[in-house]
């Protein structure tokens, strides 16, 4: 999607904003698809004192198995990004600030690159998650499992005799 910010580049003070669907569902991510909504996008461009600035509200869904229990899950994701535009920039290795030489910006590309970054690195399903058992691969978080508490890794029981001692 293709912002037009002529307008907001030469009237200081001045506001725009744009709402638009993204559709990410062909986004591939460590072999699954887990965009399952159109990304929910809110841009305004705002000059305050002939600074432009983009804010992005981004709403989607988001669906991952967890990295503890291995469950699926969805989880609606609410992120605000903000970027400062230019029209040329003089340092061409300044990441501050992506630059618009004809006054617009594409939005697409801004919301993808956001929206991949600010992914988690590890998916869970809730915060207290606990996992599964390491013996009999019970799901924890549905209850506990019939096993050994306190059971030693079978290449440190040399050293357990040691405490034990």
């Amino acid at each position: 999607m293709l912002f037009e910010l002529k307008t907001v580049f030469l009237n200081e003070g001045s506001e725009q904003q744009l709402q638009y669907a993204l559709d990410l569902s062909s986004v591939e991510l460590d072999g699954v698809f887990p965009f399952t909504s159109p990304v929910s996008v809110t841009a305004t461009a705002r000059n305050r004192a002939s600074l432009v600035t983009l804010t992005l509200d981004c709403v989607y869904d988001y669906r991952r198995s967890c990295d503890r229990c291995g469950e699926d899950f969805t989880r609606r994701e609410q992120k605000r990004f903000a970027h400062m535009l230019a029209q040329t920039l003089v340092d061409e290795g300044n990441d501050d600030y992506i630059e618009t030489p004809d006054f617009t910006v594409e939005l697409d590309e801004v919301v993808l690159t956001d929206v991949l970054l600010h992914l988690p690195s590890k998916n869970l399903c809730r915060e207290d998650c606990k996992g599964l058992c390491p013996q009999c691969g019970q799901n924890l978080n549905l209850g506990a499992c019939g096993c050994r508490a306190k059971a030693v890794d079978p290449r440190l029981a040399v050293l357990q005799q040691l405490m034990d001692d």
